[in-house]
């Protein structure tokens, strides 16, 4: 909706009135799952094609999967909801909300984009999905991305600092499910 939340009707759906969610049919009973990584297990392990992975490759893929939704996307979600907050203030305040939260940014959250870019930059350098070891990718992969998108929308990542996560977007982005997932068009 124009305000940034999700439609009144998703309460319908689940309480919090959230997505993504999906409902899962089950003998004859209907739950409805909601949270971005819940629903990528729940699919990949009833669904998804198994990814051959070393000890440590199950390690990365439970660190980023985790990771995606706990650390990365909250610090991008936080920068975008910052900037938006201030620019719908009444058009007198904006000036004092800018610099109030302009300067909470750049004090808290700003400082925490190059140390996780960097460390991204790193792992995705020497490996060419999250889990080492993987043939494809795995639930990593897929919380990963929007969270790597975001970085790029914030202009906090480009080819020149960051070759390895531009280069693993384009990657994702030329593979015929993405292309073919409606969520993306």
């Amino acid at each position: 909706m124009p305000n940034h939340q999700a439609p009144s009707s998703l309460l319908e759906v689940h309480p919090l009135g959230k997505s993504p969610v999906i409902e899962v049919r089950s003998e004859g009973e209907s739950i409805v799952l909601a949270e971005s990584c819940a629903i990528i297990t729940y699919l990949l392990q009833n669904y998804g094609k198994k990814q051959t992975m070393s000890a440590e490759g199950v390690l990365d893929d439970l660190y980023y999967t985790y990771y995606a939704e706990s650390t990365l996307r909250p610090l991008i979600v936080v920068r975008q909801r910052l900037s938006r907050f201030a620019n719908r203030a009444p058009w007198f305040l904006r000036p004092v909300f800018r610099y109030v939260l302009g300067a909470y940014r750049e004090m808290y959250v700003d400082p925490e984009l190059p140390k996780n870019s960097d460390m991204i930059e790193k792992h995705l350098s020497r490996n060419p999905w999250f889990a080492r070891g993987s043939d494809g990718p795995t639930a990593a992969d897929y919380a990963m991305i929007f969270g790597l998108e975001g970085l790029q929308e914030e202009k906090a990542i480009t080819p020149e600092t960051h070759p390895a996560i531009t280069g693993y977007i384009k990657k994702v982005h030329a593979r015929p499910a993405y292309k073919s997932s409606s969520v993306f068009e």
